[in-house]
This record gives C-alpha cells, structure tokens and sequence, in this order.
C-alpha cells in the first residue's frame, strides 16, 4: 500500500468498524482524566461485536514497565493480527496513523507480545508489561528509487524523494537502514498515552539510556527495570521495534514534560 493512501484506509476503519479479517467492532469515543494532572485522554474503545474475548487474559498482574512496538503493518490488519480468536497474542492500545488511541481491552489485563525466547520469560514478562502498538509498516526495501515494503517486491510505499514518509539512517541498524516514518499526531498521542500509563499504574517516567537503547537487556537488568522500553530489548533478532528511526528525545520530553 503506498503512503498516500493510508488514511482512507483509516478512515474506511473507523467508518465501518470492521478489519481485514471482517470482524466487526463497536467503536466508542471516550476520554479518562489523567491522574494528578488537568489533562485528560481522549481515545476509542474497540470491542468485538460478537463479545469475543478470547485473545487475552482477564488476569491483573502489577504493571511495572511499558513496551513500544510497531505493527509491521495498516490498522484493519493490525487490529485482525491483534484479535485472532484464542491467539492470545495482543495489546491493549493501537495508535493510528491519525493519531487515535484505540483501547482493544483493559490495560490491567494481559496477553502475549514479546515473544518465544523474549529476555526473561515470555510469560513473566507479559503479565508485568503493558505493550503499545503504534501503525506503521517498519522497514522499507530499496528499489531503484522506489521504497518497498517488506512483504513484496512491487508493493510500493513511497518515492525516495518523499522524505516525509521514509526515514534513512547513517548506519543501518539491524541490517535495514529504511524506515517508515510515523506521524505527528502519533508521537503527540503517544505521549499523552505514555503519561496516562505511568499516571495510572505508577510506573515511573523512565527510559532506557541511548547506549542502551537499541540493545538487548540482560536478564539481570531488563526484567528489574520499571519504566519505558521496546520490544528489541527482549529480542536478540527478527525484530526492528522500535529503533533509532523514531524520535525518541520528542517523547521523552513529552512525558517528562
């Protein structure tokens, strides 16, 4: 899919309710207060219309920690992927390209999301984590001046002229130096959903420091540190999110601001 037409794909979502995999869901305008602060978070609840619950657990575990990802993927997909009938592989929010939240189910909750062989268990690990999934098809193949993605080799997503939606690195970083790039309205609404999260489950507003960043923890450190990760920190390959192609000084001041 190119670039230019991801928000009528959007847009046919939330029109419809209904994903790739012709699942249908209520969609539901809401907002909650954000706690200690006059802010307040606006996002979209997103619930099978059938009632199925059955890709994640209703489980509370203490939340010490919060995962960034990206979908590799377009939002009717994303949310097919993360609602398959008893796959229990899931999040409890997906960020839009147009910058909506949407919230799959409670964030109290759990499913998996890091992943067989993930730094300190995969279970472990999952109960105490809350993971974000944000809208965007990850790295892109060069061909000729064409970006592809990583799904075909004509599935063209961009011109390398349209530097607003590719981001190409000074050193390639797990072997792909072409990323898509996210949106404004996603870093803003990350931001305000990140400070919502720490608000909530009191986790503090941390972040793993940049020599860290884009490494895989120890199963010492990781499982041990409480406030904002990603999910190469738990995986030593297969996995490029959420690297150094996102601007993570924007929401590190966003947070903490």
């Amino acid at each position: 899919m190119q670039a230019t037409s991801i928000s009528s794909h959007e847009s046919s979502f939330f029109k419809t309710g209904e994903d790739s995999a012709g699942k249908k869901f209520n969609l539901t305008e809401m907002s909650v207060p954000i706690k200690g602060t006059d802010e307040v978070m606006e996002y979209v609840n997103c619930r099978t219309q059938n009632g199925d619950k059955s890709f994640y657990y209703e489980e509370r575990n203490t939340k010490t920690q919060i995962v960034l990802h990206f979908t590799a993927g377009y939002l009717k997909g994303d949310v097919a992927a993360l609602t398959k009938p008893n796959n229990h592989v899931s999040t409890p929010f997906i960020i839009a390209r147009n910058g909506t939240i949407l919230s799959m189910w409670s964030s109290a909750f759990w499913s998996y999301h890091l992943g067989s062989g993930a730094i300190g268990g995969n279970k472990n690990g999952c109960k105490r984590t809350i993971g974000i999934e944000i809208s965007n098809i990850g790295y892109l193949k060069k061909i000729g001046d064409t970006l592809m993605t990583v799904y075909s080799d004509t599935d063209d997503y961009c011109e390398l002229e349209e530097d607003y939606y590719h981001t190409k690195l000074d050193t390639p970083f797990r072997g792909q130096e072409y990323f898509a790039t996210f949106s404004e309205k996603q870093y803003d609404s990350l931001i305000v959903l990140l400070r919502y999260l720490t608000a909530e489950y009191n986790i503090p507003r941390l972040f793993l420091p940049e020599d860290k960043r884009y490494e895989v923890g120890t199963v010492e450190e990781l499982p041990n540190f409480k406030g904002i990760t990603s999910h190469i920190n738990y995986r030593t390959s297969g996995k490029w999110d959420i690297g150094p192609a996102f601007d993570w000084e924007r929401v590190i001041q966003g947070v903490n601001a």
